[in-house]
């Protein structure tokens, strides 16, 4: 049996499968080893991934994770998952090489990410062999959940949103300046709490200041990252919620910037699966 895991910031989502049938998936937390301790990790695993794995013999586990390009990170993902699996074989790899592998398989293009956070490579059909660095939601992560929710909440309280969105804004998820300001600067986690809002612009998208901030963010995203790429006679792909449920606004940033995207999905998981599988 191989467990596949697709892990962002905000959610991990596990898959069992047997020579290519699905067994069960499991969803937890999400693991980031940029922002949790390997007892964290554990703890979270602990609670919500071993239980359901009761009586499974997994032979091989492949994680990928945000937060997982550099090998200190990927040791701490590995410590937390070694508590359990002790004598399996674990591959920890990041998200954006999952991603890579699930749009493309064995081919070349560039993959995108469009969820809590974004991020973009070359990929040359095995490995990652350009990548701009995406610096996260402060730095970077142009046109991220958490990005749009930063922008969106700070549009809000800086008054350049009509009076009636912005009222409707804190309604919805019961904010009110000084809780905004505690959970972005103080609690853990800020960036999920901001892509938390991203609903709101999808619910909204009609009205011509939210339309506004998601056409921004996705310009600065192909700007900043994906037009540095050789773009001549190769597929470029995307994958996220983000990107998902906004692939209209996608779309119409990318044709005006002359871009084609070829394939534009939700998650991973289901060309992971084929990609593990594929000589089985």
């Amino acid at each position: 049996m191989i467990l596949i895991a697709d892990s962002g910031s905000t959610k991990t989502h596990w898959c069992v499968t047997e020579n290519g049938v699905v067994l069960k998936h499991i969803l937890t937390k999400g693991i980031n080893p940029f922002y949790q301790t390997v007892a964290e990790i554990t703890c979270e695993l602990e609670l919500h991934l071993f239980p359901e794995l009761k009586g499974l013999k997994i032979d091989h586990v492949y994680f990928y994770g945000a937060g997982c390009s550099y090998p200190e990170k990927k040791i701490l993902v590995g410590k937390a998952l070694g508590t359990y699996f002790k004598n399996t074989i674990i591959e920890i790899e990041s998200d954006l090489l999952g991603a890579a592998r699930s749009l493309f398989g064995d081919t070349k293009g560039i993959a995108c990410i469009l969820g809590t956070g974004s991020n973009s490579c070359l990929y040359d059909g095995k490995d990652i062999v350009e990548n701009v660095s995406p610096l996260g939601y402060i730095l970077g992560d142009e046109g991220s959940g958490a990005v749009l929710g930063r922008i969106l909440i700070a549009d809000c309280l800086k008054n350049q949103l009509p009076t009636q969105l912005c009222d409707k804004l804190l309604k919805k998820y019961k904010l009110t300046p000084s809780i905004i300001l505690e959970k972005v600067y103080k609690e853990p986690f800020p960036n999920r709490f901001l892509a938390e809002l991203a609903p709101f612009l999808y619910e909204n998208i009609e009205e011509p200041s939210i339309f506004n901030i998601v056409f921004e963010s996705f310009d600065a995203f192909f700007v900043r990252n994906v037009m540095q790429y050789p773009l001549e006679d190769i597929k470029i792909g995307f994958i996220g919620s983000i990107a998902y449920y906004f692939k209209d606004v996608l779309e119409i940033v990318a044709s005006e910037r002359r871009i084609v995207i070829t394939k534009i999905v939700q998650n991973p998981m289901e060309g992971l699966i084929e990609y593990h599988h594929r000589d089985k």
